[in-house]
């Protein structure tokens, strides 16, 4: 997976169903979906274009109200943002009358809560927050661990935040600023990272130690503090202040290992250790608190 792909999963605009992403952008305060996406999994073809013509064809009267089920909104593409035909959960239930598939059951019952849970997040935001704890207990995960995943989920939305106000737009800018403190930090790039423990589209985060992620907070914290005080603007200079946010929590890294004379950087992941939670659905709960990220 690309940084670019991961930075766009964790900031919410991708989704998972059945192992396969489906982009959508928050557009008058709902969630609308990239209808190719929602073709190609349900149908497991390339060539949506195609079958959307052919679906088209066999329902005329999905054809005759194609223009007010789906609108065209831009999408970020690893070639640049494109405007993309999207259609809302009403919209989506309407196309897929239409799709004969097995899929298309369990994908209502995705679709609807996806919708739902999000709508009841904009009225209760710390929702989110629940569930996403809910979800990570049920993993497995130690209490202190979530406090410290939930605090650098924290930190690191308030700093992209503050890169978004400081003219950083493009989201390769955000995966190179993001490799930028990992690299200070940890002497690795978030890729670097995951194929050191071993990774392949797992969270970064959600494997790191009590150590790795108090290091990573602190390097990101940094950064936003020096990116505020120097008034950086544009890539160059919140580039340098990533570099030296990265600097701080490295040295302090450097100065622990040296001390207790154990690397912070470890091979350890969740992987081995973690319980099933088959009573979850994984991939509808996936993004209730995304956070903009690369790893």
């Amino acid at each position: 997976m690309s940084d670019i792909q991961e930075l766009e999963e964790k900031k919410g605009k991708i989704v998972v169903f059945d192992d396969k992403k489906i982009r959508r952008i928050f557009y008058n305060n709902e969630w609308w979906f990239v209808v190719k996406d929602i073709i190609e999994t349900l149908i497991d073809t390339s060539n949506s274009t195609d079958y959307i013509k052919k679906m088209r064809l066999r329902d005329r009267a999905l054809s005759e109200g194609w223009g007010q089920i789906v609108t065209p909104l831009s999408v970020n593409t690893l070639g640049g943002r494109q405007n993309l035909n999207c259609a809302n959960t009403e919209g989506i239930f309407r196309i897929i009358q239409s799709i004969p598939s097995p899929k298309i059951e369990p994908f209502k019952r995705w679709l609807a809560k996806v919708g739902y849970e999000r709508i009841q997040e904009i009225e209760d935001p710390e929702l989110a927050t629940k569930r996403t704890r809910s979800i990570y207990k049920a993993k497995g995960y130690s209490d202190d661990w979530i406090e410290k995943r939930m605090r650098g989920i924290a930190i690191r939305e308030g700093l992209t935040d503050e890169w978004e106000k400081r003219g950083i737009k493009l989201q390769r800018e955000y995966a190179i600023l993001t490799a930028e403190i990992s690299k200070a930090t940890f002497g690795i790039t978030p890729s670097e990272y995951k194929k050191f423990k071993n990774l392949q589209k797992e969270n970064l985060r959600d494997h790191m130690t009590d150590l790795e992620l108090i290091f990573s907070m602190l390097g990101e914290a940094a950064t936003r503090e020096i990116s505020v005080n120097k008034n950086a603007k544009g890539f160059t200079e919140n580039s340098a202040a990533a570099k030296a946010g990265g600097k701080i929590a490295g040295e302090a890294r450097r100065k622990l290992e040296t001390e207790s004379g154990k690397p912070v950087i470890s091979k350890e992941n969740f992987n081995d250790k973690k319980i099933s939670i088959d009573h979850l659905d994984i991939t509808t709960h996936i993004e209730l608190f995304p956070e903009k990220e690369s790893e």
